[in-house]
């Protein structure tokens, strides 16, 4: 009789404890067993269940469990997050949604991930994507400068989608472009789509068209990911193709592309001080921004709507019709000093032109050296530009 008392009293408080309302936060479920007796009380409504057993209570040794939805902790559950957000690159919120779909199980939730991250792509396609990067590739034949875009700059500066954008850039160049010297032609979205290409990166590798490739890499990365298109351009005959990249995260890519077609025409000339002088000079362009190689090349539209604003500014002063004409004539002088490559003041010494510049590495070489083409891309706006050329025109009145 005594035993029993002994026995009643701990296990009325222990009930009452787990019946209070400071342990309902969650749900689960507790199991007080005693050796030969045990009963299950469920937060929810605290009703205590007991099993039918033969055997009478014969000791005071307690102990309870708790059943949570997850049989795993909550630094195991952190660590599987981790692990699955280093293998696929997803949203944090992503990964941890496809581990609990699949009860924790990463190589599962990795699978399912994959699935619902293509799905999510396409959904995704229709959205802005105006940041991203150039990616430019160069062999001795032609210099390919191809444009991957994505919705924020978040993205831009992801490992996974730089490796794509070089890839993309290096793919392009096995198709095939214009022969003619220093010819620059716009390569349409559609033209790399189907281009197979092979990747070798721990997080996307073996052989895939340009789309499919592009298509994982917006599921890993959870927004829009799309080609922006490209262009190609010829080396000389004989000379140099200079180029060079404006925030530039690694080797290959960047924001900002110059490219300098330079034509030697002795083929005997030596080639390091042009190479040297091209790769100024494709860091000028991407700084000065010209939009024509000479004042020959400048259209007649764009001509003729500078000459109108620049005549209405200097009848506002009143001044006669001949001093209004010498202003109009010399603001039009300082127009081509702006938007005229070869007018343009060096960015790096300011106290030569482009063309005294050429003139210089001329004597240099013993050869006449002169600019065959040239090309400024920023992203979200050169290519577009550049596809709308025929691309029989000089490409600088299109950079």
């Amino acid at each position: 009789m005594g035993f029993t008392r002994g026995v009643k009293r701990p296990i009325e408080i222990l009930y009452k404890r787990l019946s209070s309302s400071t342990n309902c936060g969650r749900a689960y479920s507790t199991s007080v067993a005693y050796r030969g007796r045990s009963f299950t009380m469920s937060s929810e409504n605290h009703v205590p269940v007991f099993p039918k057993h033969p055997d009478p209570i014969n000791s005071f040794r307690i102990y309870f469990t708790r059943h949570y939805s997850s049989e795993i902790s909550s630094s195991e559950q952190t660590n599987l997050i981790k692990q699955l957000r280093e293998r696929t690159s997803a949203p944090i919120k992503d990964v941890k949604t496809a581990l609990v779909a699949c009860n924790w199980d990463i190589e599962a939730a990795q699978k399912d991930l994959r699935k619902r991250g293509v799905v999510l792509a396409s959904k995704k396609s229709s959205r802005t994507a105006t940041e991203g990067l150039l990616a430019l590739a160069q062999d001795e034949k032609k210099a390919v400068v191809v444009e991957l875009n994505c919705e924020t700059d978040f993205v831009s500066r992801n490992e996974i989608f730089q490796y794509l954008a070089s890839s993309l850039a290096k793919s392009a160049l096995s198709l095939e472009g214009s022969k003619q010297s220093s010819v620059a032609i716009p390569v349409g979205p559609e033209c790399l789509e189907d281009l197979k290409m092979i990747l070798d990166h721990p997080k996307i590798s073996g052989q895939k068209t340009v789309q499919s490739a592009i298509t994982e890499v917006a599921a890993m990365m959870g927004e829009n990911v799309k080609l922006g298109g490209g262009i190609s351009i010829a080396s000389p005959s004989y000379g140099v193709l200079s180029t060079y990249l404006h925030t530039s995260p690694r080797p290959g890519v960047g924001r900002i592309a110059g490219i300098l077609s330079l034509e030697v025409e002795d083929k005997n000339a030596p080639l390091d001080a042009v190479q040297r002088v091209g790769s100024e000079i494709a860091m000028h362009i991407v700084a000065a921004k010209p939009l024509f190689l000479t004042k020959e090349h400048v259209s007649s539209d764009a001509l003729g709507n500078e000459r109108e604003i620049l005549r209405s500014q200097a009848e506002s002063t009143g001044k006669s019709q001949m001093a209004v004409d010498r202003m109009v004539e010399g603001r039009l002088r300082k127009y081509f000093e702006d938007v005229v490559l070869l007018e343009q003041k060096f960015v790096v010494d300011d106290t030569v032109n482009i063309k005294t510049l050429l003139n210089n590495l001329s004597k240099e070489v013993g050869s006449t050296v002169a600019i065959g083409n040239f090309l400024r891309v920023e992203v979200g706006e050169g290519l577009k530009r550049l596809e709308a050329s025929s691309g029989t025109e000089p490409v600088a009145q299109a950079a």
